[in-house]
């Protein structure tokens, strides 16, 4: 077991401790600093606090060693920054969003999750999710009128491209899903699920969490540019909001690219240090998924603008 532990003192390659929770709570153990995770190159020193797995066996031998620093608290001080920041500036539609979030998070981890882990498909657990998650957090956070449900109605249509389009090219370029190291950890510890799935269910799950942020905008661009003339036509409205879109369009393209590009960083340049060309590093399917799941989120965004537009130049023309 893994448990929350006090450095109290680390001198002479001897680290020692004293777990602070669970049945072993006050229990002192001395660990000798090469029973660290190799991973964990930050120095320990008193009153830390870490991460100690320990374990005793039926004969009564004792098995203990440094698993990880102790984060919680640093997290709990960010997410803390974060809500005040957002009740701060965005006042009571910021507090409304961060309830949306919350929601959103409910959902998935007591819903959606234990859907999956029971067996059931994870592209239909999160298809069938979004009808929950998209209405609940968009009028949690932008209230119920009009507006929202035209962003609603063309986040569902463009979602569900998304997921056809990401299934398309998941099988066209082979993707198993295998080269997350996850996937094999789920693999080992006997959960039945079908990894691939696994693979399309994310790019579903992180596509509707970016068309929140384009469909709200577009159709709020429509309204606003109806509220200040009247006389515009359904295609005159159409038109200017597009001009925006575009716009929208090429800094979310750019975003998603950095955001992504961000996050395998490390795999880059462990792929780039290796002098590999740049076709056989795109042929890595680490690398190729993550360029399957960039360009398909990328497309989804691309067809929400003018989607979104359509339909909201049609029916907020009406008003």
């Amino acid at each position: 077991m893994i448990y929350k532990a006090v450095v109290l003192d680390s001198q002479n390659k001897l680290i020692h401790v004293r777990i602070d929770e669970g049945p072993v709570k006050g229990k002192e153990l001395s660990i000798d600093d090469s029973a660290v995770n190799v991973y964990r190159k930050t120095p320990v020193n008193k009153g830390d606090y870490v991460m100690v797995s320990y374990s005793r066996d039926v004969r009564g031998k004792e098995s203990v060693y440094i698993a990880d620093q102790y984060r919680n608290d640093a997290l709990f001080v960010l997410a803390v920054l974060f809500l005040i920041v957002v009740v701060w500036i965005g006042r009571v539609k910021g507090t409304l969003s961060f309830l949306g979030m919350v929601v959103s998070f409910l959902i998935l981890t007591q819903g959606l999750l234990p859907s999956i882990l029971s067996g059931n498909d994870p592209v239909l657990v999160m298809l069938l999710g979004s009808l929950v998650i998209i209405p609940m957090t968009f009028y949690l956070s932008h209230g119920i009128n009009k507006k929202t449900t035209i962003a609603i109605v063309s986040t569902f249509i463009t979602l569900m491209l998304t997921g056809i389009l990401s299934y398309i090219f998941v099988i066209f370029a082979k993707l198993t899903g295998y080269s997350a190291e996850e996937s094999l950890f789920l693999q080992a510890q006997g959960i039945d699920v079908n990894i691939r799935s696994i693979l399309l269910a994310g790019i579903i799950l992180g596509a509707m969490g970016v068309l929140d942020d384009i469909t709200i905008s577009q159709v709020s661009i429509v309204e606003t540019l109806r509220k200040a003339n009247r006389s515009l036509t359904r295609l005159q409205l159409y038109r200017h909001a597009m001009d925006v879109g575009r716009d929208h369009i090429s800094s979310l393209v750019n975003t998603l690219f950095l955001v992504y590009a961000g996050a395998s960083l490390p795999l880059f340049l462990l792929f780039y240090g290796n002098n590999l060309r740049p076709e056989l590093i795109m042929n890595q399917e680490v690398v190729a998924t993550e360029i399957v799941r960039t360009l398909v989120s990328s497309i989804g965004i691309i067809l929400a603008v003018p989607l979104t537009t359509l339909i909201a130049s049609h029916y907020l023309h009406k008003d």
